[in-house]
């Protein structure tokens, strides 16, 4: 997909890997930036709109599709996340709030702009995955078991929307210095050069960007004698 001239809807877009979207887009020519917040106060940037959703709310959704008829790039990135193993006492209860935001909240936008998508050509969707989307050690549980039920919607969406020729990528990354890392003391990738390698391969036409060094190892581990996935001994 060519980014130029193209109007573009970013979710969670006010800060971290969102923002870094949003400004890069408008960078490689984008006519248009939809900024889809909670807050639409916090956004401040020329060209960009910004629009009030949650996208818990499928009516927040539908409102935000029928004010951007217009998108021709919808890009899922608003994200959730609580440390935490599945046998803590409130995981049912965190579980199903993560998945609310990094399932269910894709599905509703994908659901609602797919239409729009075809209407206006085809266009393109990034759904903001993770490394974490292949492997969960039980710090992050409920938030990876998230990330692999995204992936999976994203390789079906792919299927679903080819015959109406929208591109559809998935990109994964590791741990990227945003607010939802600040705590977390390990590498750190920028969110400048991970939104920069997502723009490239959508423009190259791929379906799946490896955006960090420990993305491309885990994907080439998966299928060793001892799979990455598995406790190491």
């Amino acid at each position: 997909m060519d980014i130029r001239n193209s109007v573009a809807l970013v979710t969670g877009a006010n800060r971290g890997i969102g923002l870094a979207f949003t400004q890069a887009l408008l960078k490689r020519g984008a006519k248009k930036v939809y900024a889809a917040v909670r807050d639409p106060s916090r956004v401040n940037l020329a060209n960009v709109y910004p629009i009030p959703l949650d996208v818990t709310h499928v009516d927040q959704v539908n409102q935000a599709a029928a004010q951007a008829l217009d998108a021709t790039l919808i890009i899922n990135n608003a994200g959730i996340a609580q440390p935490g193993g599945f046998l803590l006492e409130d995981s049912v209860e965190v579980s199903r709030r993560i998945f609310e935001t990094n399932f269910y909240g894709v599905l509703h936008m994908c659901k609602a702009f797919a239409p729009i998508l075809k209407q206006n050509g085809g266009g393109a969707i990034i759904n903001v995955l993770s490394v974490a989307s292949w492997v969960n050690d039980g710090n992050l549980a409920a938030y990876a078991a998230s990330k692999s039920a995204a992936w999976s919607l994203t390789n079906s969406l792919r299927h679903e929307l080819s015959a109406q020729g929208t591109q559809v990528l998935a990109l994964h990354m590791g741990y990227v210095d945003t607010d939802l890392t600040r705590d977390f003391d390990i590498p750190k990738s920028s969110s400048t050069d991970i939104v920069t390698r997502a723009l490239n391969g959508l423009e190259a036409n791929l379906d799946e960007v490896l955006a960090d060094d420990i993305t491309q190892y885990v994907k080439q581990g998966l299928n060793t004698e001892n799979p990455v996935y598995l406790p190491q001994k």
